[in-house]
């Protein structure tokens, strides 16, 4: 007799949270990074993709309504062909499964199945967009109770009980509202509702693209006419609206409704992308750059297992610290084999790539460039020393050059290679449309990508993180509007937020 395994995958039914990228669960991302297949809806944080593998299945469930969307059944389909697969599938949904996120017909098909599934609950935008518009759902002297209702009617579904919404101490809160925005606070006003109740609309809640319009249940409507609001958006109904005046929050961010574009490299991009949304700006990611492996590691191979030679290792950039660990990682080695030798490094990123590493810096660059860790190095003692230079494929010479000329022997090794990457059409064509604020670039590399790219800023200003960053701007035609006094990220972001500051 002839038994056949079957193993049958696993569905997670994960809540994505509304927009902001940090109210994603830590246990959606350990179901992301586990993924083989990531079925996910259009109103999701796109940066929480990267958390899935890279060879990950992503697949969008496109507009609903238009051409090539998925149904409702497609869904249903997809998901349950995939876990017969053997496949980990993580159906990605905006805000919570379970709050008119359709999640409970999804379960059911998964059970009828019989395939397992998990649910991971999110941060509702029900939740979510009053507490980022200043809103409190409830207040001891204003609301004791929430109401959470649809704003449409559901086909061939239950009906919206209008008749009995207007409770008194209650917030009202209307999801997916906005089009039938004035009929909905008609039959509000039918209903027993004032007039004069505070109302408010949020557009695009908890996110750095957020929109408040605030009136009344008579008035509201219009207002939100005149404002020119689209979706995504919710209504919220109640005497709690009137404390946005005093603890509305997030639009007080320097940087709120800003767009900012990141051109470093994708695996590089999240600490100046993070900064940028912590003080409410958008950050729009399109990478000018890839790392990737240099051709051969045989020169790198080769100075690893003759580190002990070396005088000095001289780092300078965090890409050289990590693609140089990393490699020696995969030949057995550790920090250990660096104990006969210093350290040097250009910029403060640099001194903290290495510090994670657990090593500390013995020259640090005076400036954020190579000329500094020659000034740093030279009162050390140079002539007769032997110096191991890991870094791009592409680099400056200047810090060779130096060293050899006062003596010293100097072994440069690639450790990683950086070429354009190709333009991301969205993020470009937001750049052609003349709706992003600033272009901010961190590396002369980034910016001759971005030329090479065929791109220009347009109405954009351009944001250059140091000297070398702005000579090949300038050498690109760019005229450079922002320069922070140090070449760093938080520093970057602060001229950035000075510019915008300053009348």
């Amino acid at each position: 007799m002839r038994y056949i395994l079957c193993v049958i995958g696993k569905v997670y039914l994960v809540g994505a949270g509304p927009g902001d990228p940090g109210l994603l669960t830590l246990r959606a991302r350990e179901c992301l990074e586990r993924a083989d297949v990531v079925l996910h809806d259009r109103l999701i944080p796109r940066e929480a993709l990267d958390f899935a593998p890279a060879q990950a299945e992503r697949i969008d469930r496109g507009r609903r309504g238009a051409a090539g969307a998925l149904t409702q059944e497609d869904i249903h389909r997809l998901m349950v062909a995939r876990a017969r697969d053997g496949k980990t599938v993580v159906r990605l949904k905006g805000g919570d499964p379970f709050v008119f996120g359709r999640g409970g017909e999804e379960a059911e098909a998964l059970a009828a199945a019989g395939v397992p599934f998990e649910i991971v609950p999110g941060v509702t935008s029900a939740v979510a967009a009053p507490a980022f518009a200043g809103i409190p759902l409830t207040h001891r002297d204003l609301a004791s109770a929430v109401t959470i209702v649809s704003g449409h009617d559901a086909e061939d579904g239950p009906r919206v009980p209008w008749a009995h919404l207007a409770l008194p101490d209650t917030t009202l809160v209307l999801l997916m509202s906005l089009h039938a925005l004035g009929e909905n606070l008609r039959k509000l006003v039918e209903a027993g509702v004032d007039p004069l109740t505070p109302a408010a609309v949020i557009a695009s809640g908890a996110t750095t693209r957020q929109q408040v319009v605030v009136g009344t249940v008579a008035d509201l409507a219009a207002r939100v006419r005149d404002a020119g609001i689209t979706p995504p958006a919710l209504t919220i109904v109640g005497r709690v609206v009137s404390l946005r005046a005093t603890l509305a929050w997030a639009e007080r961010r320097p940087l709120h409704g800003r767009r900012v574009m990141v051109t470093r490299a994708a695996a590089q991009a999240g600490a100046l992308a993070k900064l940028l949304r912590d003080r409410g700006a958008e950050a729009v990611l399109l990478p000018a750059l890839e790392t990737g492996p240099p051709e051969s590691f045989a020169a790198l191979d080769a100075a690893l297992h003759a580190l002990a030679t070396y005088d000095w290792v001289l780092f300078t950039s965090a890409n050289g610290v990590r693609a140089f660990f990393e490699r020696l990682a995969h030949k057995g080695l550790d920090a250990r084999a660096l104990a006969g030798s210093r350290i040097g490094a250009v910029g403060p990123a640099t001194a903290e790539a290495l510090a994670r590493e657990r090593l500390r810096v013995d020259a640090p660059a005076a400036s954020y460039r190579a000329e500094g860790l020659f000034e740093a190095l030279r009162p050390l003692g140079v002539a007769g020393k032997r110096f191991l230079l890991p870094r791009a494929e592409k680099a400056r010479e200047v810090l060779e050059d130096a060293l050899r000329a006062a003596g010293a022997t100097v072994d440069v090794v690639t450790a990683y290679r950086t070429s354009p990457a190709a333009p991301d059409g969205a993020a470009a064509a937001r750049l052609r449309e003349g709706t992003i604020d600033v272009v901010a670039f961190a590396s002369a590399s980034a910016v001759e990508s971005f030329a090479a790219m065929g791109l220009a800023p347009g109405r954009a200003r351009v944001a250059a993180i140091g000297p070398l960053t702005r000579e090949a701007c300038e050498r690109a035609g760019l005229e450079v509007a922002i320069e922070p006094a140090r070449a760093t990220i938080p520093a970057l972001v602060d001229a950035i937020e000075t510019y915008f500051a300053t009348p």
